[in-house]
């Protein structure tokens, strides 16, 4: 809070662990009934600005279709899975538009506006499903410029 109110950038994967873990190359969010990094911008009276590195599921995969795997995640809240990649895709960073400071939404409506603007870069500039080969492939081409 005092990083946020002393002007900081603080970024927060509200997703967390079971999204790292769980989500798959339809880059769905796996985000539950969080709203607590909401209520953090609220009470700090920040903008909030999402972000998006395409690819990023192409890069570390996760055995994640495992229900052993799964089970021992939920159970034990413990990343049990050993992920592996590190692979050469090209990664490209996605900046929003900022969702600016309003005194009059409540946290719930905040989050849901956060998951909307994350899941609309998302899907603007991510091929889904994702693809290891093209993402390495993509690599070769020219850099594209961001409308």
């Amino acid at each position: 809070m005092d990083a946020l109110k002393n002007g900081r950038v603080v970024a927060i994967a509200p997703g967390g662990a079971p999204e790292a873990l769980f989500s798959d190359k339809t880059y769905k969010l796996i985000w539950g009934h969080r709203k607590g990094f909401a209520q953090l911008a609220i009470d700090a009276k920040v903008s909030i600005i999402p972000m998006y590195t395409e690819n990023i599921q192409e890069a570390y995969r996760m055995p994640n279709e495992c229900r052993l795997i799964r089970w021992l995640h939920e159970t034990f809240l413990w990343p049990v899975i050993p992920p592996y990649g590190g692979l050469p895709v090209k990664l490209h960073t996605h900046v929003g538009e900022p969702i600016p400071y309003d005194p009059d939404i409540t946290a719930e409506e905040l989050a849901k506006k956060t998951q909307t603007a994350l899941q609309n870069l998302i899907q603007r500039h991510q091929q889904i499903p994702g693809s290891m080969w093209k993402a390495l492939l993509a690599r070769l081409d020219k850099p594209k410029k961001d409308d």
